[in-house]
């Protein structure tokens, strides 16, 4: 099916269907976007420069050489740099909370042309190998699919196919939902709950980017990492979709 043909079916059943907004429900008319209206889209808060180079997450007012971010300040990464492409606030959290908890797979249309518009996002990631963080089987089999891995995938379009997706991890230890620990609880519950996934090689030439759905202390990024780094992967990167 030719994809002006798509188009047309698509919006002959945006007429029977009308398209709802997955942030304040209202019905979505206009706009780029097909699951965020555009009053709603105008308060994403996209992340631009500057920012921090470890997490993405932006400064604001004036800025010094090397700050120290809030964020991320006690993190000790095991990677180099990190990018994120929105705030999970307002409707970017309605977005990440539909993909992870709703089965709405619908939004990842609206995430790859978000993905595509945030100033440097795509040039960051062209022509990396893309390593989704996993999921435990257990968590696998209850949502039925990965979301870091569907963003991956986001990102490979958002940058026109010059970049890939390799399962390289595996989540060996199951854990509860990381959401309300702090830093030092996450990276007890993280201790050696990754590991290189079977039959997995790492390129040290290559150039290699963590992918996961938001950073919040960055613990998850920082336990694969360190997996990574361990079986040879000199040049290694994080991005999220979002943070907080």
């Amino acid at each position: 099916m030719n994809s002006g043909f798509q188009e047309l079916w698509r919006d002959r059943l945006d007429v029977i269907f009308p398209r709802s907004c997955v942030h304040c429900g209202g019905m979505v008319e206009g706009g780029r976007l097909r699951h965020l209206c555009p009053a709603c889209e105008r308060h994403l808060l996209v992340v631009g420069p500057p920012h921090c180079t470890t997490c993405g997450h932006p400064y604001y007012g004036a800025t010094e050489v090397n700050r120290l971010c809030p964020h991320c300040e006690m993190l000790e990464p095991k990677f180099g740099a990190g990018k994120t492409a929105i705030l999970l606030q307002g409707p970017g959290r309605s977005l990440v909370h539909a993909l992870k908890y709703h089965h709405g797979l619908q939004v990842l249309e609206d995430i790859t042309i978000i993905m595509a518009a945030v100033p440097g996002y795509a040039d960051y990631l062209r022509d990396a190998v893309l390593v989704p963080v996993p999921l435990h089987p257990k968590k696998l089999r209850q949502r039925r699919y990965n979301q870091s891995r569907l963003l991956a995938e986001c990102v490979v379009q958002a940058v026109d196919g010059q970049a890939r997706v390799e399962d390289l991890l595996s989540r060996v230890v199951h854990t509860e939902s990381q959401t309300h620990y702090d830093r030092s609880a996450r990276q007890k519950n993280l201790k050696n709950a990754f590991a290189l996934a079977p039959g997995a090689t790492i390129n040290p030439a290559q150039r290699y980017v963590l992918v996961d759905d938001v950073f919040t202390t960055g613990s998850t990024l920082n336990a694969c990492a360190a997996v990574l780094r361990r079986g040879g992967a000199l040049n290694l990167d994080v991005v999220t979709f979002g943070h907080g």
